[in-house]
């Protein structure tokens, strides 16, 4: 008869712990119920994807995308980023008049766009490869709709109501991707594409304002002019750093298409973006559902004194654990996949989504850094970050756009990537331990075991 030695026993018996301690956890509830949603909104738009992917030509999707990218750059300092802010403070009232801040600048960046529009409709037109007012319309209502989403979104995740933003997600993929199977069945073109994304956010939006309902009287009371600039004051690292970082990042996100269609045209232009869009589904599942709730947590963490470093390894750890498949997948079969499941046009994108993964996977373990710098307020040195992210970003591109094939300077634009990403992930995780007093890399397994 074997008898299990004390040894295996306590193995046991701490697994039989962890597993009580994950079923019990509301940090991993929350994470549940928002995958649930995303998990959700992900089938919708991968069940819908090879159906779009065969009603709209890549030129379709080159257009749309330097239109995303555009609209994108705007909507990342729409809200002046106060409205992460409002995650911060202990009192509702504090977060309440960042709230009110944030909206207030969501239609002041709308007011400004539309104005950009008028004065300048050529320089518009020229960075979105279209003619015409259509197209600068819809960059107005996108920038307004992205700004109240932000907002709104903050607000539901500080509220803990997690389900909503979970029901948001699966709205957002079905009204948008439904809406762009129909504009393709109708031949709309790249403005079929654009406008269903447009629905999407909206209908989402729609759907977040349920929860703000209730505090539309205590956002008025909170709203009184001298609170809402000493408010401002507080917290102005938020714009003059995080708002400033989101848009670099969104220059770096956006830059690909925009000089991809300058030295190698539309097709290829679309090709990336397109591959682009499929490489972030299965992120967005993890991600999506991760961000919301993880903010919240590390930021409640903090407000009670707990430890951030173990929560920031061991999160960081087990994202690049679940890269790791994925990322063997698309490097090996890429190119098979792409044709089979979307069509054979798209062959282009599964080649360049080879080089494109090895820059997605450092990006899906960097989500801990991005987040926790904002919560230690190092938005300084993640500014400074990214302004080197960004001009190693267009040096690839530039370089590779006048020397280089376009599948070489993809290549070559990922790896400048993943390498600037893994130094942050390294650069914000020792700040993180040095904060608490345990910046040792001998300290690294036990806050991976404890916490």
């Amino acid at each position: 008869m074997n008898k299990t030695s004390p040894k295996a026993r306590g193995r046991m018996t701490y697994v039989r712990e962890l597993f009580v301690k994950v079923k019990t956890s509301v940090f991993f509830k929350n994470i549940l119920v928002v995958m649930a949603g995303t998990g959700a909104a992900q089938i919708i738009s991968l069940s819908l994807y090879p159906v779009i992917s065969r009603l709209f030509t890549p030129s379709d999707f080159g257009i749309s995308g330097s239109f995303d990218a555009v609209a994108g750059i705007i909507a990342a300092g729409v809200t002046l980023e106060y409205s992460q802010a409002l995650m911060l403070p202990k009192e509702k009232e504090k977060a309440l008049g960042l709230l009110a801040i944030s909206l207030l600048c969501t239609g002041a960046v709308t007011v400004l766009t539309l104005l950009f529009c008028l004065l300048a409709p050529a320089t518009m037109n020229g960075l979105m490869k279209s003619h015409g007012t259509w197209l600068l319309a819809l960059l107005v209502l996108a920038t307004l709709i992205s700004g109240f989403n932000y907002a709104s979104q903050a607000w539901a995740v500080r509220t803990k109501a997690f389900k909503v933003t979970s029901a948001s997600q699966v709205i957002r993929s079905l009204s948008g991707k439904g809406s762009g199977v129909v504009f393709g069945l109708f031949k709309f073109g790249a403005p079929g594409l654009i406008i269903s994304t447009i629905l999407g956010n909206a209908a989402a939006s729609i759907n977040l304002f349920r929860v703000l309902r209730p505090d539309i009287p205590g956002l008025k009371a909170a709203a009184g002019q001298g609170r809402l600039k000493a408010l401002a004051r507080e917290y102005r690292d938020f714009p003059m750093y995080s708002a400033s970082q989101n848009i670099i990042n969104a220059v770096s996100g956006g830059l690909p298409v925009l000089l991809l269609t300058r030295f190698f045209g539309l097709p290829i232009a679309g090709a990336y973006a397109f591959a682009m869009g499929v490489l972030t589904f299965p992120m967005g599942f993890v991600l999506s559902a991760l961000r919301q709730v993880l903010f919240q947590k590390a930021s409640e963490s903090q407000q009670e004194g707990r430890s951030l470093a173990a929560l920031y390894v061991k999160v960081t750890a087990t994202l690049f654990a679940m890269a790791l498949v994925p990322t063997a997948i698309i490097l090996i079969w890429g190119p098979q996949l792409f044709a089979w499941v979307f069509g054979a046009q798209w062959y282009t994108a599964g080649e360049l989504s080879r080089s494109l993964m090895i820059w997605m996977a450092v990006v899906f373990c960097n989500l801990p850094a991005v987040l926790f710098g904002r919560i230690i307020r190092i938005q300084r040195f993640v500014f400074f970050y990214d302004l080197g992210l960004l001009a190693a970003r267009t040096a690839a591109l530039v370089l590779g756009g006048l020397l280089l094939t376009a599948y070489q300077t993809v290549m070559l634009y990922a790896v400048v990537g993943a390498a600037m990403n893994i130094f942050l992930i390294f650069a914000v995780g020792r700040a993180v331990m040095k904060r608490e007093g345990s910046a040792r890399l001998d300290n690294l397994l036990n806050f991976m075991i404890e916490g």
